[in-house]
């Protein structure tokens, strides 16, 4: 980093506080605790998404008791409905949504890229035609920052120009990066409430890794009291994923949180994880409850396919999701069998199966999480792909590449 960057900036108030507890003598992978004005939060963790102030398939109360202390909310569409006179005349997204527990929101950005036809970008921001009614809505970094400081949530990202990595444009990808670093100033310099909301900066720089280093210059020059890695989980091998993640945190400074932004497979989050990597969020999870498909350790069940329609044991062994204790324990002692006559067919299927595969997820960070404390994290690297792919021999070629660069080999 030059002289002149380093001296340009000082650190922005902060309203959370991170403690680094442990790291893996082999891989990059860290433990740590995220204090935020909502409540501590463990890293590394998973983040269900709710975008609408409303995760899919379950209640606030069904949520908190997965133990899930962090969620998303999504700022373009709560900008859109309720809107910002709502959010402000009610007191912000925790009371509109009924949880009070810590919201992080997505600035908007994403929707350049989901609803690329509806959007415009251009230095001032990004104008859109609203999916509800086509009325037109533009969003500045600015205006990003004011939605988000209504809405209220303990985590508020940069608004930031986002493309997808597969694009064939270097020039765009340079633009954009560029930008995001310009419009990271305008959100600063907007946010109102820097005591007790957290900006993160994001990483741009598509798959090119000299951008990306450049961006990471940049961007941890600017001292936000966290640092995410956007414009990724669009459509790149994952090998190259891999890189760009590998790049950015070995670029970034120990005493922050690190977000990958839209990440939520479990092989994805495991060897994310060993990249140094701490917080994730991806709709998934839920998306794919809603088709019939339950996360368990040995992969993906597809409860639709007609074997297991005489299968009475629950969706995993050992689960302690609702749906997999028993009733003599407090759940509902739900069986393969009854989500296969349900999935697809009756809305009461999703719900089931969001409640398994959320916990799910928060289950499998917080054994990531122990597995790194007692620093066996390698061996947890192994145990995991060999359930996951019957075999870690099995494995994708680019989870054993990625890997092998953190020191873990899982064809030993």
């Amino acid at each position: 980093m030059s002289t002149d960057i380093k001296k340009a900036f000082k650190a922005m108030p902060s309203a959370l506080t991170f403690d680094l507890h442990a790291k893996c003598s082999t891989t990059k992978a860290r433990a740590s605790t995220l204090h935020l004005p909502h409540g501590s939060v463990p890293l590394p963790v998973f983040m269900p998404v709710a975008t609408q102030a409303s995760l899919k398939g379950l209640t606030y109360d069904q949520l908190k008791d997965t133990g899930c202390m962090l969620c998303l909310n999504n700022t373009y569409h709560l900008g859109l409905k309720p809107g910002q006179a709502i959010l402000d005349h009610v007191g912000g997204a925790h009371k509109l949504q009924g949880w009070d527990r810590n919201i992080l929101t997505d600035s908007g950005g994403f929707q350049m890229v989901s609803l690329l036809k509806l959007a415009k970008v251009t230095e001032e921001g990004v104008r859109f035609l609203s999916p509800h009614d086509g009325t037109p809505m533009l969003l500045t970094p600015e205006h990003s920052i004011s939605l988000q400081n209504s809405i209220g949530s303990d985590i508020i990202m940069q608004l930031d120009d986002v493309i997808a990595t597969t694009t064939p444009d270097p020039t765009r990808m340079k633009e954009a990066m560029e930008r995001s670093v310009r419009w990271l100033d305008r959100c600063i310099e907007a946010h109102k409430y820097p005591g007790r909301q957290n900006l993160f900066c994001i990483i741009q720089g598509g798959l090119d890794l000299d951008l990306r280093r450049q961006c990471c210059e940049e961007m941890v020059a600017r001292e936000t009291p966290g640092i995410a890695i956007g414009g990724l989980s669009g459509g790149e091998a994952k090998a190259e994923y891999c890189k760009v993640v590998d790049t950015c945190t070995g670029l970034l400074p120990d005493h922050k949180p690190r977000y990958v932004m839209g990440v939520g497979y479990p092989e994805d989050l495991v060897v994310s994880v060993a990249l140094g990597a701490d917080m994730f969020d991806c709709v998934w999870p839920t998306r794919t409850a809603r088709f019939g498909n339950a996360i368990t350790p040995y992969g993906v069940l597809n409860l639709r396919h007609n074997s297991y329609m005489n299968d009475f044991s629950p969706i995993q062994e050992g689960c302690k999701c609702p749906c997999c204790r028993p009733k003599s324990e407090g759940g509902l002692g739900i069986t393969k069998a009854y989500c296969h006559h349900l999935a697809a067919k009756e809305t009461v299927g999703a719900h089931l199966l969001t409640m398994h595969n959320v916990q799910y997820q928060l289950s499998l960070m917080d054994s990531i999480r122990e597995a790194i404390l007692e620093d066996r994290y390698p061996a947890f690297l192994l145990d995991f792909f060999d359930k996951y792919y019957g075999s870690r021999l099995k494995s994708p070629q680019w989870a054993v590449d990625a890997l092998r660069g953190v020191g873990v080999d899982l064809f030993a």
